[in-house]
């Protein structure tokens, strides 16, 4: 019995003793905690950020730089601060604020960094530097952040931000940490592996305050940053800083692009900000203005706003009209008020004059005999046949499908289907005079601008289009993406194009759009008017130039602003003049498009609705009044 109890002794302290070493085994080899509050004492782990890459436009202008700031980082079980109020007095905080901040600090982490006062100018640094030696468990931590030279094109490039809790838990915590910056829209979002860089590390001894003493081991454990990519734009930001000028005061955008290679030339989106506005400590601030804004400046319009084609969508059903054999291009049609409203307009001779005069009575005609082709007795199945062939054809120009440019949020616009219909009518019961309105580009059918663009450099090409893009160069490499060169063919024949192209002069030179004539520069376009439910109707134009060998295809809509010719043409025209010529001719049209505000307008009208409601000129409240007052106007006009 003895015996047994001497060996139960035995091997209870071997395995005591086991234990024992196994801890003292994890605690110096594998568990850094106590590794880490140790190195604390006397060594910083400092992060070295890299410098994010540059951006330049197509010519070499810089649109994105880095400048420096600094974020004062905490330890918090070093933390020593003997009066906070002097201590918030010196940092420009309330004592609440830096009670709060000590507390997120220590949810963080009692023993790593993590950011007290970000993203300081090297103003507020000066101010403040010789004084933080005072306060150990604090130091200093050099970045960058983003500054716009140009500040224009902000919806484009995007902004940058501190990536969230939940971005690094999906993105993983080898990637990106707290107090990391991340691309949030526009090119920073997309490129955002190529802009960031590595982060590098340097391990420095400190004294108890917290200050330096020089490098540990001589630099033996640091590692160097690495900066990011640089890239080239494909945009010209002389033209992209001109139509955000032409475009202050009003709503819409101006999307242009090279029809040879599908580089966007602007991508203007209106009202816009200035993207230093998201820069910074006062970016919160300035990122819940923006937000809250009516006209909502950081709706990328370009890409998200979809709107009805108007009478710009007559070229797409000429083409097929052409390609099916559907109408003689020189046959004429009466303009017949009694089938569909038009304006008053000359005899429109032909295919091409019918374009020139966006005589809606031609468009009503071709349209049905698109539909209604005789493909079967019954009238019902026939649309749904003849609705299928046109389905396809306009779907080969891209329409109601993601182009897939590189940015983020691009819609799809929509096309509606033939089972979109069968829903909202059931089986075999629609036909023409249930959706003719598509003749004419209304009714269901919306396109983002983009589209419209790249519709326009389609129609330059003669029936093909590349990709849109907006990156050109990823540090000294060309785009070599295969899906950017590839040539994508629509259904129509390059021939059946120069009837409508040449219909599409006429509008320019003596049509719808000859206000917009440009004296040397002859070019094609298309004007329209695109109905909207919720106010004034939008005025659109699209276009490419040279008539010949074009190098720009362009698409403008201006909301609210009533007819194409009036607003969306001339603007278009002094975008194709400024990019060809680099000079502007007509300073009165170029006068009257940058003095004309419509916002104002609007804030003008909503004042007085507010008052006579006795509402506060809130966000909510202008909405309501002026979406309230336009629908009533619209109505009556309608009924009128």
């Amino acid at each position: 019995m003895l015996e047994q109890r001497k060996y139960i002794i035995q091997i209870i302290i071997v395995a005591v003793g086991v234990i024992y070493l196994l801890k003292l085994l994890w605690l110096q080899t594998i568990d850094q905690t106590y590794k880490d509050s140790a190195m604390q004492n006397s060594i910083q782990r400092i992060t070295v950020y890299p410098y994010r890459g540059v951006i330049f436009d197509r010519k070499g202008e810089m649109l994105v730089a880095n400048s420096p700031v600094f974020d004062i980082m905490v330890i918090p079980k070093d933390v020593k601060i003997p009066d906070t109020v002097t201590f918030s007095n010196t940092f420009g905080l309330t004592v609440e604020e830096v009670r709060l901040r000590l507390r997120e600090a220590r949810r963080y982490s009692k023993v790593k960094p993590s950011v007290f006062m970000p993203t300081l100018s090297t103003q507020d640094w000066a101010r403040v530097q010789d004084k933080i030696v005072d306060y150990p468990g604090f130091y200093v931590q050099a970045r960058s952040v983003r500054d716009y030279p140009f500040k224009c094109m902000a919806n484009a490039l995007g902004y940058i931000g501190e990536v969230s809790k939940e971005r690094i838990e999906l993105l993983g915590k080898d990637n990106y940490k707290s107090g990391d910056y991340i691309g949030i829209s526009g090119i920073e979002e997309i490129y955002e592996k190529q802009l960031r860089g590595k982060r590098g590390v340097r391990y420095v001894m400190v004294d108890v305050k917290g200050a330096e003493k020089g490098e540990f081991k001589n630099g033996e454990y640091d590692t160097l940053s690495v900066a990011g990519e640089n890239m080239t734009s494909t945009v010209d930001v002389k033209l992209q800083a001109y139509g955000e000028q032409i475009m202050q005061g009003k709503i819409g955008s101006i999307v242009a692009i090279e029809p040879a290679t599908g580089e966007i030339l602007c991508l203007i989106s209106a009202p816009t900000y200035d993207p230093n506005l998201l820069v910074g400590k006062q970016f919160s601030k300035n990122y819940n203005l923006l937000s809250k804004n009516y006209y909502k400046p950081l709706y990328n319009r370009a890409l998200q706003a979809m709107y009805p084609p108007g009478s710009t969508f007559k070229i797409i059903q000429s083409l097929i009209g052409l390609q099916d054999h559907l109408i003689d291009s020189s046959r004429s049609l009466p303009c017949n008020k009694g089938l569909i409203n038009c304006h008053n307009h000359p005899p429109a001779i032909g295919m091409r004059g019918a374009i020139q005069h966006s005589c809606n009575p031609y468009f009503y005609v071709l349209y049905n005999t698109m539909l209604q082709r005789g493909l079967s007795p019954n009238a019902y199945v026939d649309a749904a046949k003849g609705f299928d062939i046109w389905y396809d054809y306009v779907k080969s120009f891209n329409l109601g499908t993601k182009l897939g440019v590189d940015l983020p949020n691009e819609k799809s616009g929509r096309v509606p289907t033939h089972a979109f219909y069968d829903k909202v009518y059931g089986d075999n019961r629609w036909a023409f005079k249930t959706i003719f309105s598509l003749g004419i580009g209304q009714g269901e059918i919306l396109v983002v601008p983009l589209q419209m663009a790249n519709v326009a450099a389609t129609l330059a090409n003669r029936g093909y289009y590349h990709i849109p893009h907006i990156i050109k160069k990823i540090g000294d490499k060309n785009m070599v993406d295969a899906k950017y060169l590839k040539k994508n063919y629509t259904k129509i024949d390059p021939a059946n194009f120069t009837t409508v192209t040449n219909g599409m002069f006429d509008v320019v030179d003596f049509g719808t759009a000859y206000r917009s004539h440009i004296e040397g520069i002859p070019y094609c376009g298309k004007t329209g008017t695109a109905q909207n439910p919720h106010g004034e109707d939008h005025s659109v134009f699209m276009a490419f130039a040279p008539r010949y060998n074009p190098k720009i295809a362009i698409a403008v809509y201006v909301e609210n602003a009533g007819f194409g010719d009036k607003w969306a043409a001339p603007i278009a025209s002094l975008m194709i003049e400024k990019y060809l010529s680099d000079t502007i001719t007509r300073k009165d049209i170029e006068q009257k498009m940058q003095a004309k505000n419509f916002i104002k307008y609007n804030e003008a009208l909503a004042s007085v609705l507010l008052k006579r409601e006795g509402l506060d000129s809130n966000y909510a409240n202008v909405k309501l009044v002026l979406r309230k007052y336009f629908k009533e106007k619209m109505s009556k006009t309608r009924k009128h």
